[in-house]
């Protein structure tokens, strides 16, 4: 999402490489850059002004470390303000409350309340153990109440269909808070019904149902692609509910960010999560310092490694470990199990997206081009049979031509990725004797293995 900024912010701070110390003249020069950047990322006009302002006045007014050189020195105070643009400590959800607690999504249509909704039950379900019940309240999109009760069987939480011949939003939330205390629920989420644009019986609607529900946390779910546009319905509803906090969709897509930099301070009200995906498990916690180290092409390698923990199958790898330790020898399916892993963890660009920016600058592949490399040899892979997985040495070349027709690429691809397995494979051979299990030790946290 911050793509564009990232390279514009340090292109404005690499210009101050090679200068002695920090003066006005090049402050102005480098602020006017950041300015632009800011701009053609969609902030708002207000907020860019005070950022400036803001990291101006510190600027010439610090006292640089000797030891650090003008641009470090900028990229500190940029860090500093971003993060207190951003919501300064991170807060997320408040969950100490008598259950059930209530959790009220709202927004306008497409912005992703549906999606979301299921995402939040699996994230309550797997980080804080709660009982969640979801009930939607869009009687004017049935196919809204539908796409959510597939979304609670998917997350495995418990759905509450509304009364049959029931059309009133309210009296749905209402029964399904008394359903939701009857069941011993520790959480609903309802979701609201949304509309195209802004009007007056969108917003009547949505505070009728928070009046019969008392929700504890009113969450207003945006679409990081929205732009400017995601200001004007941000003030909407935080002039009709009292939000206490905002949930980032889409924002794994092409936005220029600038909804992340504004609505917060536009609503006052902080940024809890982020959608990066479509998938259930594409929700992350918000952080504001992690989020200004990544703008700011730092990186974000506690998200990695929280990424890495959350998908990597860890009795998948103990048993490559063990099987290379023993000299059994890396195959093609162990490779294609790799190639798995690497996509549960949203690709390689949403790997290379945590990294810091001089790591990914020295790759010379687009990520967008690794990605269709990565399916490619997943699809060669797969026209193989068990056997040849197993056994590379049968794959002569006829059999390569036979796996490259099964799987629609030259006879080149599959020398390639040969080519490819065969040095990893020797690398593997390097490790025998345990040195993969010390790995694998030190990975999960614990000491390495001797």
């Amino acid at each position: 999402m911050f793509d564009q900024l990232t390279g514009r912010l340090s292109a404005a701070v690499a210009a101050l490489r090679g200068r002695g110390r920090l003066t006005e003249d090049n402050i102005a020069d480098t602020l006017r850059e950041v300015r632009i950047a800011l701009l053609e990322a969609d902030v708002a006009l207000p907020v860019v002004k005070r950022f400036i302002d803001a990291v101006r006045v510190r600027a010439l007014g610090a006292e640089v470390s000797a030891s650090l050189s003008p641009g470090q020195a900028l990229i500190g105070i940029l860090h500093r303000e971003l993060v207190e643009l951003l919501g300064g400590a991170s807060s997320g959800l408040a969950l100490n409350v008598t259950p059930p607690l209530v959790l009220l999504l709202a927004g306008l249509q497409g912005a992703g309340k549906t999606t979301t909704a299921g995402k939040l039950a699996r994230w309550l379900k797997e980080t804080h153990k709660r009982r969640v019940l979801l009930v939607s309240t869009d009687v004017r999109r049935p196919a809204a109440i539908l796409q959510l009760e597939r979304l609670a069987g998917q997350v495995e939480a418990d759905f509450f269909a509304p009364p049959t011949a029931c059309n009133d939003p309210t009296a749905i939330a209402t029964a399904a808070l008394q359903h939701a205390r009857s069941g011993v629920y520790d959480v609903l989420i309802v979701d609201t019904a949304g509309r195209l644009h802004i009007d007056s019986e969108l917003m009547s609607e949505v505070q009728e149902i928070d009046a019969a529900v008392g929700a504890h946390q009113r969450l207003f779910v945006v679409d990081a692609m929205s732009g400017q546009d995601a200001l004007n319905s941000a003030r909407a509803f935080g002039a009709a509910l009292e939000l206490t906090g905002i949930i980032l969709t889409k924002a794994d897509g092409d936005a220029r960010g600038g909804a992340a930099l504004s609505v917060r301070e536009v609503t006052g009200r902080p940024i809890v999560f982020l959608g990066v995906g479509e998938k259930t498990e594409a929700l992350e916690l918000f952080d504001p310092e992690r989020m200004a180290r990544r703008i700011l092409g730092m990186g974000d390698v506690v998200a990695l490694v929280e990424s890495v923990q959350r998908n990597i199958e860890t009795g998948e790898a103990e048993r490559l470990a063990r099987k290379v330790s023993q000299g059994k020898g890396f195959d093609l399916a162990d490779l294609r199990s790799q190639l798995d892993q690497v996509q549960r963890m949203g690709g390689l660009g949403a790997l290379m997206d945590k990294l810091p920016t001089q790591m990914t600058q020295r790759s010379s592949m687009p990520p967008e081009q690794g990605e269709r490399q990565i399916r490619r040899q997943m699809a060669i892979i797969d026209s193989m049979t068990p056997k040849e997985r197993r056994v590379p040495g049968l794959i002569d070349g006829s059999r390569r031509r036979r796996i490259a027709r099964g799987a629609g690429v030259q006879v080149q691809d599959v020398n390639r990725l040969m080519k490819q397995f065969l040095e990893m494979q020797k690398m593997m051979k390097q490790l025998k004797g345990g040195g993969l299990r010390r790995l694998m030790g030190a990975f999960k946290g614990g000491a390495p293995q001797r």
